[in-house]
């Protein structure tokens, strides 16, 4: 007969925080969300630390260069997609390292020969208006003019127009010299009234723009998570199949930390895949393992040298997994369980081991219990894939903007190593679905209401640090009836204005 737990498999939302003492010092400008990201000794720091505790999802329709520089800016971390070639996201962690704060990599680039037509298909695909024009089309060309939404009138223009016939010519732009400081950007761009300034070598190819538009993003950002050289920080996720193949190109390219994407981790072959690369490349390689559910998944992959755990089977908004084959465990259930083990183990062994809550997350105060549950940073897909960073497309569905939404065990995916049980055939069924989130627009702007809702809770909670709220946070379930007591209730809700 099989074992049966005891525990219920319980789910964020059938929790609350009880309040706490809220001192005068408990304000949310008090409020540290530092955490550790990899494993470190008692008395000793983690060699990663995050600001924020947060970072994105191994998701296609989530994690590329793009986010991870703007999360990374902001103080949490990305880790990019798998299922892709290994040039391909090994070019996207470059893009992140190359990254300096207001220098941009230009994304949009046509050749003089390209057409009207062209740039505005490019304008609708990328959504941006300043285009710039290179011998080859590429970022890097020879830097031959630039192409802005003032150069052309779609409905009076032909569109079979050489874009070399309306581009401003290079002999007419003014541009700065690949060295230039930000601030010295910023001056020229004031000085001569302009919206963008490129910046170019000694060999005229094009290297970055500089947009006026950005000015008031170029200022310091306190919590960006950068290494000592000043770059920024990013992740990458492999898996159990290629990696031998993989991992020194991501590697070679710069990358800070991996972590073995698959739905279910407890796993041989993530055992394998962890000593292969530790004893490959040295201990000093952060990998981190997963998804685990309780204490037996949590050992495992701890003893095979995993330096983060991540948390959590079936808990996605996307994710069917529990659906298609019975497996998983609710989110809060798990998290209480690793959280206990990972307690354990740092007492037998003066090593701590950080946990990341993988999914499961609802509504905004989910963050904070699964942080007084336990974790020691989120790791989430839906949350990141409404924003502007996101790889998706933005599009009018209902009269409402959505953007694009799969899970990695989705057929759109086709990301069959993340399912990967050993066999030799791909994907039989998914345990993904493919759908839209409601569009939020930039992510600053909604991580900001975010972080002060949490920092928020925690006062209320009389914590100020995430080792102080899991320390003394109270918890209590709920019951169906108070969840409805909850929200608005036995009131007539007025429409809102239009």
């Amino acid at each position: 007969m099989a074992r049966f737990l005891k525990d219920v498999s319980r789910t964020f939302s059938e929790y609350l925080l009880i309040p706490g003492l809220t001192t005068k010092e408990c304000v949310p400008s008090q409020v540290s969300l530092h955490t550790p990201l990899v494993k470190f000794k008692k008395g000793e720091k983690s060699d990663i630390e995050l600001n924020i505790p947060f970072v994105s999802a191994i998701m296609q329709s989530v994690s590329d260069s793009n986010m991870a520089i703007e999360l990374a800016r902001n103080g949490g971390l990305s880790f990019i997609f798998g299922s892709q070639s290994i040039e391909t996201q090994a070019e996207m962690v470059r893009k992140v390292k190359k990254f300096k704060a207001g220098f941009v990599v230009s994304d949009a680039n046509l050749k003089p020969d390209n057409t009207l037509q062209d740039v505005l298909e490019l304008k609708e695909k990328s959504g941006y208006s300043t285009i710039g024009i290179t011998h080859d089309g590429t970022s890097t060309g020879k830097f031959l003019g630039i192409v802005t939404g003032r150069d052309y009138r779609p409905s009076r223009d032909n569109i079979d127009t050489k874009v070399e016939e309306f581009m401003t010519p290079f002999a007419k732009i003014i541009t700065g010299e690949l060295g230039i400081s930000l601030n010295e950007a910023n001056d020229v761009i004031w000085e001569h009234k302009l919206n963008a300034l490129p910046i170019i070598d000694k060999d005229q190819h094009l290297r970055y723009f500089v947009f006026r538009k950005d000015y008031d993003s170029h200022k310091d950002n306190p919590n960006e998570l950068s290494d000592s050289s000043k770059k920024l920080l990013v992740g990458a996720g492999i898996n159990s199949r290629d990696y031998k193949e993989r991992v020194p190109e991501l590697l070679e390219a710069g990358v800070d930390v991996l972590c073995i994407d698959s739905s279910d981790g407890f796993s041989e072959y993530q055992k394998e895949t962890l000593e292969y690369i530790k004893s490959s490349y040295g201990k000093n390689i952060k990998v981190g393992a997963g998804n685990v559910v309780d204490k037996e998944g949590f050992r495992y992959l701890v003893d095979a040298g995993a330096d983060f755990i991540k948390v959590g089977i079936g808990g996605g908004s996307i994710c069917i997994t529990r659906e298609q084959k019975g497996i998983g465990r609710g989110q809060a259930t798990s998290l209480i369980d690793v959280a206990h083990a990972r307690d354990e183990y740092y007492k037998e062994t003066g090593i701590y081991i950080p946990i990341c809550s993988d999914g499961g997350i609802v509504q905004d105060y989910h963050m904070v219990l699964a942080l007084a549950m336990g974790a020691d940073f989120i790791m989430m897909g839906r949350y990141f894939a409404r924003f502007d960073e996101s790889p998706t497309r933005k599009l009018m569905v209902g009269g409402n903007y959505v953007k694009e939404y799969w899970g990695e065990g989705s057929n759109r995916a086709r990301n069959w190593q993340r399912y990967d049980m050993g066999g030799s055939e791909n994907l039989k069924f998914e345990e993904g679905v493919d759908s839209y989130v409601p569009y939020a627009g930039k992510m600053k702007d909604n991580l900001d209401i975010t972080l002060g809702k949490i920092k928020s809770t925690m006062c209320s909670c009389g914590a100020t640090t995430i080792p102080d709220l899991c320390k003394n946070a109270k918890i209590t379930l709920v019951s169906s009836t108070s969840i409805i007591e909850g929200g608005a209730h036995d009131v007539i809700l007025k429409e809102p204005n239009l």
